[in-house]
């Protein structure tokens, strides 16, 4: 019922957090487990202000009190007494699994909560639950999961990673097991360790990043769509014989029933068949093993390529941050200005150490994300179109080519281009990434995508301007993609449309025979800057056609049959009152920052064409 986000409300009227509270510390194993059970489906379902009402009503104190006690009946051994009616079950573990996932979720959402975990030693207890990891992977990976994100911007925590955390890091992230399930694994846990890197001595920051680009590595080289196709086959094959074995014994029982007596008529149901129908808190039953597996890789790769996203930005920023970044207005402000006095080529806009550099072409990263980038395999939608359970798994796919585009975008911008193949590979990535774009029935509308490609599109275009590399998309192509980008609902997708267009323009204006082409482009970037609801894209229009109009004898042909300085001069007063207006509680310092370059540069640039005119004139 606490899955269902409409009932929430009605539970949490009737204090259901205070309720269950004190039911983790019951007598009963078994309500121990139900009630931590309900308050992962509650905190996973509710969201930041249901997990802050569950921390402001102290769930904390039972909470750590059940782990604790948990990680004491493992450290004695105390399993015995606690196994269930089902053998194979060990209430422990099970028990531990649940509390981790609600502790997950808490200090995912607040800071209260993750205090808590710091003061209370929590550490040294998921420690404990995660060295059972090859005999109860799903323990582990929720500790990981929990390790991973309270790891992250928490610097009161790394004092607490001694040599012997360390130790049990390391032997898991160097285990063998190749179920998906252990990708998933390692991969969450060399995430962790990235982000406690300031606990490593230097020495020893080389080999551990290595490590953990090798782990990333290996989750990214399996083909996600020949695992599902593999593993759809599978589950129906064992489906198939499951049925068979069922059809045969109920054979028997119809022959068996004839002696049947009272008392064993009263024999309890099959386990199998209790354990399905009972166990209310797993969201993935058993008897989906392959599409668990399947469930696992996806969460790793897609884990992989935030993390390398995160590898490649300067400030380390959180989970919520890095999509932003991926495709931030303020990157543009660094390309403008982020010149070597002395050499004058473009310094990179963001901080890739040599270590990083260095693990990231070892493991070949480049390539493998240059790969995940395509659409997923065609034939594995199809399978999971026509399957409920497995139907999720498209989104996923989809999330996984989302993310490595933004990986792409962060690569570009930090990597040499000799060191990703030189000019010959960048115009082949080019090319890749316009059929991405171009080659679907329809032109593209998910804003996710839009987003993550235009941002490599954009990063792609600048790196080859600036290195005088020739660009393959057509000026029609680029119209296209502006045309219908511009009309996207996103912003971070107009600002990269507009940039990429004002990239694109300011190569073509050094070529002969480009006027009209100049025209068409210098008309379109005028209309955004002067229509577009949101400032800062129409600031990024303004930067565009400055780039564009900068220089050369097309450009000024063209700049001439538009019209531009007149329509620049008469734009010049709404821009500062929209600004005026609008400027102060919508946007961020550092939007407003940009803006007033904008609207500085752009007086600067009348001036500039004024000269222009005058020296034609006379």
């Amino acid at each position: 019922m606490l899955q269902q986000k409409h009932a929430i409300p009605a539970f949490l009227q009737r204090d259901v957090v205070r309720c269950l509270g004190p039911m983790l510390l019951d007598q009963s194993l078994a309500v121990r487990e139900t009630a931590a059970g309900a308050l992962r489906n509650l905190s996973a379902c509710g969201g930041f202000e249901v997990c802050d009402d569950m921390v402001t009503k102290d769930i904390m104190t039972p909470l750590v009190a059940l782990l604790k006690e948990c990680s004491a009946g493992l450290e004695a051994n105390e399993v015995s007494p606690m196994k269930c009616k089902d053998t194979k079950k060990n209430c422990v573990e099970d028990i531990a699994n649940e509390a981790v996932n609600v502790l997950w979720n808490v200090c995912e959402c607040n800071g209260t909560a993750v205090s808590v975990f710091n003061k209370e030693g929590c550490l040294d207890v998921v420690l404990q639950y995660l060295k059972k990891f090859s005999t109860n992977v799903d323990l582990a990976l929720s500790v990981a999961h929990c390790l991973q994100t309270v790891t992250e911007d928490n610097p009161d925590l790394l004092s607490s990673f001694n040599a012997s955390a360390h130790q049990v890091l390391e032997s898991i992230m160097l285990s063998q097991d190749n179920t998906m399930e252990h990708i998933l694994l390692r991969t969450l846990l060399a995430g962790s360790v990235w982000n406690i890197k300031d606990t490593i001595p230097s020495s020893s920051q080389a080999s551990t990043i290595n490590a953990i680009l090798k782990i990333f590595s290996e989750s990214l080289v399996v083909d996600a769509g020949e695992t599902v196709i593999h593993m759809k086959e599978a589950e129906t094959q064992r489906l198939k014989l499951t049925a068979e074995a069922e059809t045969e014994e109920n054979v028997g029982d119809t022959i068996d029933n004839s002696v049947l007596n009272e008392d064993d008529e009263m024999e309890e149901p099959p386990k199998g068949k209790v354990k399905r129908e009972n166990d209310i808190s797993d969201l993935l039953p058993s008897d989906k093993w392959e599409l668990k597996q399947v469930t696992a890789l996806l969460m790793a790769q897609q884990t992989a390529l935030e993390i390398i996203v995160n590898m490649c930005c300067s400030e380390d920023p959180s989970d919520d941050e890095w999509e932003e970044l991926s495709s931030s207005d303020e990157s543009d402000l660094f390309m403008e200005n982020s010149y070597d006095e002395g050499g004058g080529q473009p310094m990179s806009p963001l901080c890739l150490s040599a270590e990083v550099h260095a693990a990231l072409m070892n493991n070949l990263i480049p390539k493998k994300i240059l790969e995940k980038t395509a659409f997923p395999n065609s034939v594995a939608v199809d399978i999971c179109t026509h399957s409920p359970s497995w139907k999720p798994l498209i989104r996923k796919m989809n999330t996984v080519q989302c993310r490595a585009l933004t990986c792409l975008h962060s690569i570009l911008l930090v990597s040499d281009v000799d060191c990703l193949g030189g000019a010959s590979t960048l115009q082949s990535l080019a090319q890749h990434l316009s059929q991405l774009v171009f080659s679907q029935p329809e032109f593209p509308t998910h804003t996710e995508f839009l987003e993550a490609v235009t941002s490599a599109m954009r990063a792609l275009l600048q790196t080859m301007a600036s290195k005088n590399i020739s660009q393959c998309m057509t000026p029609e192509q680029l119209m296209t993609l502006c045309e219908a980008g511009i009309h996207s609902g996103n912003i971070s997708v107009r600002v990269n449309v507009v940039s990429i267009l004002g990239i694109a323009g300011s190569v073509l204006a050094k070529i002969e025979d480009t006027a009209e082409t100049l025209k068409m482009i210098g008309k379109f970037l005028l209309e955004v800057a002067m229509k577009d609801s949101s400032l800062v894209v129409a600031g990024e229009a303004l930067d565009a056609l400055f780039d564009v109009f900068a220089d050369g004898t097309e450009a000024e042909k063209a700049a001439v049959q538009i019209k531009l300085l007149p329509a620049l001069k008469e734009f010049q007063p709404v821009f500062k009152i929209r600004m005026r207006k609008e400027g102060k509680g919508q946007y961020s310092t550092d939007q407003l920052c940009v803006l007033d370059n904008v609207k500085m540069n752009l007086r600067r640039f009348i001036a500039y064409q004024e000269t222009l005119g005058g020296k034609k004139t006379t």
